[in-house]
């Protein structure tokens, strides 16, 4: 079971609207504490998560959404609503054209519901590393939110770090925690291993700081950032299976960046503890 928090991240919606998909009856939480009033989900029930995001995105109002899943929709029917929708959409500004990159991503988690295999989640030890990185804040953990941030982060880092003298030893360190002004915000932190001392580098903005060991679940994700939804569930699933917990976001370790994006090998590496 994941507490409200840890189902939105897995999800990548806010806890807040978890709250109205509750209070509207679209999608209620699997267990509530009689005492507490807090919220426990399944992992069962990303699925039915992915499918009211995916409908949303796709312009249907929440009591439409609802319709359409009492009626059990399935991946094939949500493919010829999206195709439906795309004829509409061809000529939309490109913050359009980003949120249907996210309703494919959310359509192949769908699809790949019940073939997801956790064989290649293993638990390792990730051993303490210095990274150098940049740091910035997104609205929220919703990917047209991360990805507008952590982009120019990385575009500014690497010319600062060639400007300082300092070169990379070691693949890029994408990490994120909850940004401490609240209201559902990340602080992004975009990193590259390096062997510069410890500190701020000049007046540049850029910080070196060790990041301690851990141990983590990892899985290894092969094609854009855009696309990363399928392999962090399996891991949500795999956890949910296996008696581990989440403590904290998921780490993005860069192992392959080419110029294609779609040949990028990213390895996911969660911070887990027995449950």
């Amino acid at each position: 079971m994941f507490t409200i928090g840890d189902f939105a991240r897995y999800g990548r919606v806010s806890a807040r609207m978890l709250r109205h998909y509750d209070a509207i009856g679209l999608l209620r939480p699997d267990r509530t504490d009689p005492v507490t009033g807090y919220r426990f989900y399944g992992a069962a029930q990303l699925a039915r998560l992915n499918r009211v995001i995916a409908l949303k995105d796709l312009g249907f109002t929440l009591q439409q959404v609802r319709s359409i899943l009492d009626e059990q929709v399935g991946p094939e029917e949500l493919r010829g609503m999206l195709r439906l929708r795309h004829a509409e959409l061809e000529a939309a500004v490109a913050a359009a054209a980003a949120r249907l990159a996210q309703v494919e991503a959310r359509l192949r988690s769908i699809e790949s519901e019940g073939h997801m295999s956790g064989d290649d989640v293993v638990i390792k030890h990730v051993p303490a590393v210095r990274v150098a990185e940049l740091t910035g804040t997104a609205a929220s953990y919703e990917p047209q939110a991360i990805t507008p941030v952590i982009g120019p982060l990385y575009d500014r880092l690497f010319p600062l770090l060639e400007a300082a003298g300092i070169s990379p030893t070691g693949p890029g360190v994408a990490r994120y925690e909850d940004d401490p002004a609240g209201e559902g915000a990340i602080t992004v932190h975009a990193g590259v291993t390096v062997s510069a001392p410890a500190g701020p580098v000049g007046d540049t903005g850029v910080t070196v700081v060790d990041l301690p060991a851990f141990e983590a679940a990892t899985i290894v994700h092969r094609g854009a950032m855009d696309e990363i939804l399928t392999a962090e569930q399996t891991l949500a699933r795999w956890l949910d299976s296996n008696g581990y917990r989440s403590l904290g976001y998921t780490r993005e370790v860069n192992l392959e960046c080419p110029a294609d994006r779609d040949a990028w090998v990213t390895e996911l590496q969660e911070p887990v503890a027995r449950a």
